[in-house]
């Protein structure tokens, strides 16, 4: 009997894994260590509110940056 292939779980991963000091947030992605770390073990849903609110934690933190460099 065939073993049935894995499903793909969707990521907002982007192979840059650096976490920011300031806020412990991936520079890649946006999400925590935890997030990160515990992905594979959520829900869809659970996935997709992580992943909603991933635009505004990268612009926030790219403000952030902009304006420390700006300094």
């Amino acid at each position: 009997m065939p073993i049935p292939a894995m499903a793909a779980i969707e990521t907002p991963c982007v192979k840059v894994c650096v976490l920011e000091h300031n806020s412990e947030l991936c520079l890649g992605c946006g999400r925590t260590l935890g997030e990160i770390a515990g992905w594979s073990g959520l829900t869809g849903e659970e996935r997709r509110r992580v992943m909603a609110e991933l635009p505004q934690r990268l612009h926030t933190m790219r403000q952030r940056s902009a304006k420390a460099s700006a300094s």
